[in-house]
């Protein structure tokens, strides 16, 4: 089972990932959120376990950006905010489940093994829009029978905007999405990986799917 882990703490983060892979998860870590949804992005996620005081953007700001319903992930928040009120407004932005830190490790296993078989609406986890395909499982993307030879962020690029068809994502956005803390790339060579997409979804025949919002950035619509 697939799982993003998203705290800022390096000791905890180490100390929760080696503990989860030996229970048996695959673990992803993000340090902070916007690292954590350059993640969400690019891959399909069962479980995420989330931080909520964390930098660049908190933890609520990442509920914010998950989908409802649908097969989103389950999400579990470990916070040192003990107040009713950090719970009530963590749960009603989309949270699963809330445990306070200091916590037991064997709780949170709990925690996530109940959360994971709790029955959640059907949907496919390939995206497609006419003849285009994405499998984030595989990080394939096909147009037909066609596999389209795209690079890492051109996947992401490509899936978050698929994911998200109908929003416009500005050159910062995008670069925040799929580069994560990769802060020595310019936003500029967005332009430059959206070009290289276009040219490869213009092969296969899909000239016109990716567009230019002037003053808003790229969208799917």
């Amino acid at each position: 089972m697939k799982l993003l882990l998203v705290e800022d703490s390096d000791r905890l983060r180490g100390t929760l990932s080696r503990g989860l892979a030996a229970a048996g998860f695959t673990v992803d870590t993000a340090a902070d959120g916007v690292e954590a949804l350059s993640f969400l992005a690019a891959y399909e996620y069962e479980l995420i376990v989330l931080d909520l005081m964390l930098p660049r953007l908190d933890g609520l700001g990442v509920l914010k950006e998950l989908p409802r319903g649908g097969q989103r992930p389950g999400v579990i928040v470990l916070s040192a905010r003990d107040a009713v009120g950090d719970r009530i407004q963590a749960l009603d932005t989309g949270a699963d489940d809330y445990l306070v830190k200091p916590f037991s490790f064997d709780e949170l296993l709990a925690r996530l093994h109940a959360l994971a078989r709790r029955p959640r609406e059907a949907q496919p986890a390939t995206l497609t829009l006419g003849g285009l395909s994405l499998d984030p499982r595989a990080r394939e993307a096909r147009v037909d029978d066609q596999v389209l030879a795209l690079t890492p962020r051109e996947f992401g690029i490509l899936s978050l905007l698929l994911r998200h068809r109908g929003r416009a994502f500005s050159r910062v956005e995008i670069l925040e999405r799929t580069a994560g803390s990769d802060t020595g790339t310019s936003d500029r060579s967005v332009e430059v990986m959206v070009f290289g997409l276009r040219r490869k979804l213009a092969a296969a025949g899909l000239p016109l799917l990716i567009e230019t919002r002037r003053g808003a950035g790229y969208i799917i619509p």
